[in-house]
């Protein structure tokens, strides 16, 4: 029996580890907020930090940013009907 795989190059493989995820059209634009970002859009939303929804530090796109737990996140969506969306998330080790 044969295998109908097709194996691919060290040269396409090497391609994809190179890759930033961050650069992929279907992952929105990600970025931590410095420490002034973050007070201001708590005070915002007047909301602690442990409201926030999470994310984990484990997260490709988060370790790919070098976030760290406690560091907020923003999200930055395309929207059909607002035209761009902000989510922010609280880095955490565990849910």
């Amino acid at each position: 029996m044969s295998k109908s795989r097709k194996k691919e190059t060290p040269s396409k493989k090497a391609e994809l580890r190179r890759m930033s995820i961050l650069e992929h059209e279907l992952v929105p634009q990600h970025r931590i907020l410095s420490p002034e970002e973050a007070k201001e859009i708590l005070a915002r939303y007047g909301v602690q930090p442990q409201q926030l929804p999470y994310i984990l530090v484990t997260d490709p796109v988060v370790k790919e940013l070098g976030a760290k737990p406690g560091d907020i996140i923003e999200i930055r969506r395309r929207s059909p009907t607002a035209g761009e969306a902000l989510y922010y998330r609280l880095v955490v080790t565990e849910e």
